[in-house]
């Protein structure tokens, strides 16, 4: 019914009545045009057709109104997002009560003289906001609530006395809107308290809420973990391989607490090496369908913020029985491999074992081994191990760089802080050959299981990355060439290989960090599918995620396919029709939730770093451009905090070039573009709006002709 519905409205050159959309139906008894008005309704909420205030019908693709996302502006105005389709700009008159991220219908207007599509808002759709996170202020003696957002432009009225439910000014609280009370401001319903704003910790707490992420697993979840055991028992060790006498180990960050691989290496006789990676078990503990499963599923990721993880499994399991601690046995699942002289896999097993790891190993002290030759206490008996895997490290990388694996070498922030979540500094994140080693072999092993039961054709869960849009390529191409960078290019090769030659060419420009990362922001995103479409960054043809079973949902899911695939033998048709359906929520959760995670920890990252630079007002550091607009540049210190020197403050009237993306002083003729280094000033630093302005001091490396003249 909704299809016919649908293909009469799209077909129709207007829009059409209940009546007209019966007639053409002909529908002939009381029960089918029942249906249809129910139909007709369902269509209608989920968004697919617009009921019009004449009381008619019509797509949105037919005419001048438009479904999409609502993306606004703490200035008050907007912007739709419609998918295949240019974003429509939303006066701050036009947004007729709609919020941030609502699902809207919007009507086209005319062009704006900039030649920008403008459009109003008719309808809200769907709101997306349930909930909100705030700040309590009393205003004339009512309790209200100012959204941590500043794109919700609202104001929040608390619906009971808020002095009975000891709320005070200064409160961090999520409230619940109800109701619309008059332009901009609705009643809420407390939901909870999070803590003070003054309070430790509550500033990153807030952020969390606000992604509805949940910090705490409920009493069902807490329950089953009675049943979980302290260690492993010699029933759960029958029919599993004993790995416990051989040399296994981990490799970890130095505060790493939930320890989800090990692995171990051999030299075969015939010169290839013996690669061991070891995965804990999981799902061993995890029943597919109980509370703790359930509760994992719709979390799909642990959050790893500045000074705390809100982990996807209760520390009983991520740092107990599920961890590879040393000295203890440990279920896992072991994906063996031969690999040649030329990084090839040639052969492979993947099978139930148990482990004892020998010992806690740490990047820092692996590195001291494989690149300064220093032994660390402790390190004594594996030290040739940890070499013959450098080794095989080197050669694994070597041939993922022959197929067109791209390297974009992104710097990570570190952020210290002290006992009260006080940030003391901010540091580039230390990656060495052990980071290197763990992640190539890491990498085979998801890419042997993906393939092993891709070429089973057995429904699964793929971790996919495809190619970018040719058209994002030829702008960021066109782009180097304002600039005066010259690469050879094929813009109808994206192949890896291509993407990696372009970048080995940018090395050698000054900015080149800078523009790595432009091209990286250039490419699609890597989501889960159940379709394998390859891995385009990887430059793999198969790939999954089945190392991190611990922090990732995707990873326990391919542990459970490989128990029942290849442990349990179960390929009736039944099984294979049941994880058909559950796969695509899986993976489209998976995805939704991993993008929620990054997004939360990049609001915690910004911050901590605005919170940082409120510390350091009036003081100087050396940056580079790393963004050009009309209203300022963005300067990324060499820390990678960024901030902003608006051309307010760059005691000059600038010329901004769109194409070239540069700043052109009028009278000092000073020009500045991307990768410029500059020595900038803080002149203001705000933990709440998390921002960052910065004066400039000096452009380094060339001076302006004024400058010339002052000295002459």
């Amino acid at each position: 019914m909704k299809e016919k519905i649908l293909a009469i409205l799209n077909n129709s050159n207007k829009a059409l009545s209940i009546d007209e959309i019966d007639n053409r139906l002909q529908l002939d008894d009381v029960e089918a045009t029942r249906e249809f008005l129910k139909v007709l309704r369902e269509l209608e909420e989920e968004g697919e057709i617009y009921h019009s205030n004449k009381n008619k019908y019509m797509p949105f693709d037919n005419g001048p109104l438009k479904k999409g996302i609502l993306r606004m502006n703490k200035k008050g105005f907007g912007f739709v997002e419609v998918e295949g389709y240019e974003d429509i700009f939303i006066g701050s008159d036009n947004v007729n009560n709609a919020l941030h991220n609502d699902v809207v219908v919007v009507e086209l207007l005319k062009r704006k003289d900039d030649g920008r599509l403008e459009g109003r808002i008719v309808r809200t759709i769907k709101r997306e906001l349930s909930t909100v996170v705030g700040e309590v202020l009393y205003k004339n003696k009512k309790c209200t609530v100012i959204p941590d957002d500043n794109k919700l432009t609202i104001e929040l009225i608390v619906d009971t006395d808020g002095a009975n439910l000891g709320l005070v000014d200064g409160h961090k609280v999520v409230v619940k809107i109800n109701k619309l009370l008059e332009k901009n401001k609705y009643l809420c319903t407390l939901e909870k308290i999070i803590g003070h704003k003054n309070d430790p910790g509550v500033d990153i707490l807030s952020i969390v809420y606000n992604y509805e992420i949940k910090d705490t697993f409920d009493e069902e979840t807490i329950a089953e973990l009675d049943d979980i055991p302290e260690s492993v028992s010699q029933e759960e060790k029958v029919g599993r391989r004993d790995l416990t006498d051989e040399v296994i180990f981990t490799i970890d960050g130095d505060d790493t607490k939930d320890i989800d691989d090990a692995i171990s290496i051999e030299k075969l006789p015939n010169g290839h090496y013996e690669l061991g990676v070891h995965i804990a078990d999981v799902s061993y503990y995890v029943k597919e369908g109980s509370a703790l499963d359930n509760e994992a599923m719709l979390r799909g990721t642990s959050v790893y913020l500045v000074d705390r993880v809100i982990p996807m499994l209760p520390h009983k399991l991520s740092n107990g029985i599920c961890s590879l601690n040393p000295g203890v046995e440990r279920l896992a699942i072991s994906c063996v491999m031969e690999i040649d002289e030329n990084g090839h896999t040639v052969d492979y097993d993947i099978f139930e074992s148990v482990i004892k790891s020998r010992i806690q190993m740490t990047y820092k002290k692996v590195n001291k081994v494989i690149e300064e030759d220093i032994i660390p206490e402790g390190y004594e008996d594996y030290a040739d191990k940890l070499k013959m895997m450098d080794e095989l490290s080197k050669i694994i990388r070597k041939e993922k760089e022959r197929r067109g694996y791209i390297d974009f070498d992104v710097d990570e922030a570190k952020i210290l802080v002290d006992e009260k979540c006080h940030p003391v500094d901010v540091v580039l994140r230390d990656r060495g050959r052990g980071e290197n080693l763990i992640e190539d072999f890491m990498i085979c092993a998801n890419e042997c299981v993906a393939s092993h039961i891709f070429y089973m054709n057995l429904p699964f869960i793929y971790r996919v990355h495809e190619y970018p849009k040719e058209e994002k390529i030829r702008s960021f191409l066109s782009y180097l060439q304002t600039m005066g960078i010259t690469v050879r290019a094929n813009i109808k090769d994206i192949s890896p290989k291509s993407m990696q030659k372009l970048l080995y060419d940018l090395k050698q420009e000054k900015g080149y960090k800078i523009l790595a990362s432009q091209l990286l922001r250039n490419m699609q995103k890597a989501i889960y599918l159940p379709q394998n479409l390859g891995h385009y960054g990887l430059a793999s043809k198969c790939y999954t995620h089945f190392t991190s079973p611990i922090r990732r949902y995707p990873d326990t899911t391919v542990h459970r396919l490989l128990r029942t695939y290849l442990f349990n033998k179960d390929m009736s048709p039944e099984t294979i029709s049941r994880w058909e359906e559950k796969l695509v929520f899986i993976a489209d959760n998976s995805s939704l939730k991993e993008r929620e995670s990054v997004d939360c920890e990049r609001d915690v990252e910004s911050m901590k770093m605005a919170e940082y630079m409120e510390d350091h007002i009036g003081e100087t550091f050396e940056g580079m451009i790393s963004g050009v607009t009309n209203f300022g540049l963005f300067v990324q210190l060499d820390n990678l905090i960024e901030g902003l020197v608006h051309v307010n403050d760059m005691h000059d009237y600038f010329h901004y070039d769109e194409v070239s993306q540069t700043l052109t002083g009028e009278r000092t003729k000073l020009r500045y573009r991307l990768g410029d280094r500059l020595i900038v000033k803080v002149v203001r630093a705000s933990k709440e709006e998390k921002a960052i302005d910065f004066e400039i001091v000096k452009k380094l490396g060339e001076e302006s002709e004024q400058e010339e003249k002052d000295k002459d």
